[in-house]
């Protein structure tokens, strides 16, 4: 028997699940891929596990609902921020958590002791001078790679609402430039500090959002001189603020993040 919490953020869903005070002997991937299932399990995009860290405050281990493991989410890390504070196991308002993408340092802000937004300083894009033009079936898609510790690859089209994003996500997901598979984003510029952005992610499919897609998206964005460097990113779960320092070449991620519900589950 273990206890869960399932949050979400700008619609991108998780199972939360504290294992810090126990020893946590499921297989992680099998796991996943029960609790993400949206007719048998609990239903999710990925599965969050908080555990202690020798170097940061928390960490942060998560696993996408086919069971391979991410390095990073931008809207799980915030709702994982959310968690440790309303759980009351930290009373600090910026605190770091460690990822396999390096620790990111998250601010919340507050209201009535409760999280109502969360800042997290997601670190510097490593952004390739390059861009790949791929064709699938006759059309021409340019994609743009870029890492926020994890992999994206930034696709422009004219209108993202009426986009095949689940025809053509997979195959640029898998494609032969990304050995390690790719999550992509299909971005839509409206204004230089508005855009849209539909997210095909690798090991989900195509999802309401992703932070650091999000972030990808900007990036490449104002490399290409379509944004400014504070950007709202329309997804189809929520709006997500971005804001790119140029000094420090940092990219900022603010955002809310949500309980849904507490649960506890047993493994036969």
């Amino acid at each position: 028997m273990f206890s869960f919490s399932k949050m979400q953020g700008a619609g991108n869903d998780f199972v939360v699940i504290d294992i810090m005070k126990n020893q946590f002997e499921y297989s992680l991937p099998v796991l996943s891929q029960f609790l993400c299932d949206r007719h048998y399990g609990v239903g999710a995009d990925g599965v969050i596990l908080l555990d202690k860290s020798e170097t940061q405050d928390f960490k942060m281990k998560i696993f996408n609902s086919d069971g391979s493991e991410a390095e990073m989410c931008g809207n799980g890390i915030r709702c994982l921020a959310k968690y440790v504070f309303e759980k009351g196991l930290t009373d600090k308002t910026e605190f770091f958590v460690e990822t396999l993408a390096g620790a990111k340092k998250v601010e919340l802000e507050l209201e009535h002791k409760k999280v109502v937004s969360v800042k997290v300083n997601m670190g510097s894009p490593e952004v390739d001078c390059i861009k790949y033009m791929i064709e699938i079936e006759e059309k021409q898609y340019y994609v743009y790679p870029v890492s926020l510790g994890n992999p994206h690859a930034v696709c422009f089209v004219k209108n993202v609402e009426d986009f095949e994003v689940e025809k053509v996500g997979p195959i640029l997901e898998n494609y032969k430039y990304f050995p390690d598979k790719t999550n992509v984003e299909f971005v839509e510029i409206v204004d230089k500090h508005n855009m849209k952005v539909r997210v095909w992610e690798r090991g989900v499919g195509e999802t309401n959002a992703c932070g650091t897609g999000a972030c990808a998206s900007c990036m490449i964005a104002i490399k290409e001189k379509f944004a400014e460097s504070d950007v709202i990113v329309d997804l189809k779960g929520g709006s997500l603020k971005i804001y790119f320092d140029k000094e420090s070449q940092e990219m900022i991620l603010e955002g809310g993040a949500e309980f849904v519900f507490d649960g506890q589950m047993e493994m036969m």
